[in-house]
């Protein structure tokens, strides 16, 4: 792998999918996600209420709801850490649960709370995660020295991860997820906690594996990232679809990202100020 400081970040990418158009009209290739009227209830709680969604391949999708929308319920129950109650779920044309397998081998995962092994280095665990994922031995030592150096976590090659920053621990998951060269980036909050210097390296690897073929879902509360990165949005509250368009549709109308969210979600703005402020 090269990395040359003066431009931006190479990595080897999986091979291109067939073209596909900006809307996924007219491709022969199934959706890298397609959601049909999937709910989640915890008690009491409807975390996730009858959500059909769909997104395209080559896509750079940012899903976005204020807290406790369910965002991280649906993230969770795209990549298997928990199962819808209702209704069904393709991932790269292949259906949960009965493909649950296979469909994880083509994901990449960085999730607000990166659950990693402590007692590991970065190079051990991102080696440890490229086993996992299949890659031969010598492989995956390979690829996990070369990411750890992409991220500069080499200077200290012995420190455990107890000992990472949340900056760091963000850049070991993000170099994990990337070390088997996945179709599908699904990414909870993956530049919270991350310096500028990172989270532009990680935000220029995405650009770079989107314009190759593979296909980024990504929630974040920081809408200025959405807007300059992604190319469709779809926002949620309560666990309910409130709207899905591309991002150029959202400028011809004249209203920011952050407009467009305020007014679906914020609900009525007090109009009153603390006497004291």
């Amino acid at each position: 792998m090269d990395h040359d400081r003066g431009n931006s970040p190479r990595l080897s990418s999986p091979p291109p999918a067939p073209h596909s158009a900006p809307d996924g009209t007219g491709d022969s290739q199934p959706p890298a996600i397609a959601l049909h009227q999937v709910r989640k209830v915890y008690g009491r709680q409807v975390a996730v209420d009858n959500l059909s969604l769909t997104v395209p391949q080559g896509a750079f999708f940012g899903f976005l709801g204020p807290n406790g929308a369910g965002k991280t319920t649906t993230v969770r129950m795209l990549i298997g850490l928990a199962r819808p109650d209702e209704g069904s779920m393709d991932i790269l044309g292949l259906r949960y649960p009965a493909d649950e397998l296979a469909i994880k081998r083509r994901l990449g995962v960085v999730l607000d709370d990166d659950l990693l092994f402590d007692q590991l280095t970065g190079a051990e665990y991102v080696e440890f995660a490229g086993r996992m994922y299949g890659l031969p031995k010598t492989l995956a030592r390979r690829r996990a020295a070369e990411l750890i150096r992409l991220f500069e976590l080499d200077a200290q090659p012995r420190k455990l991860i107890a000992e990472y920053s949340k900056g760091m621990r963000k850049r070991t998951a993000f170099a994990a997820a990337l070390i088997h060269r996945p179709r599908l980036f699904i990414l909870d909050e993956p530049f919270e906690g991350v310096d500028a210097v990172g989270a532009r390296l990680m935000k220029d690897i995405l650009q770079e594996q989107v314009r190759n073929g593979a296909t980024v879902f990504l929630t974040s509360h920081v809408l200025e990232v959405v807007e300059r990165l992604c190319d469709s949005v779809a926002i949620i509250h309560q666990g309910r679809l409130l709207h899905q368009s591309p991002l150029r549709d959202m400028r011809q109308s004249g209203e920011t990202l952050e407009e467009i969210f305020v007014r679906l979600v914020g609900g009525q703005r007090s109009s009153g100020v603390l006497e004291w402020l």
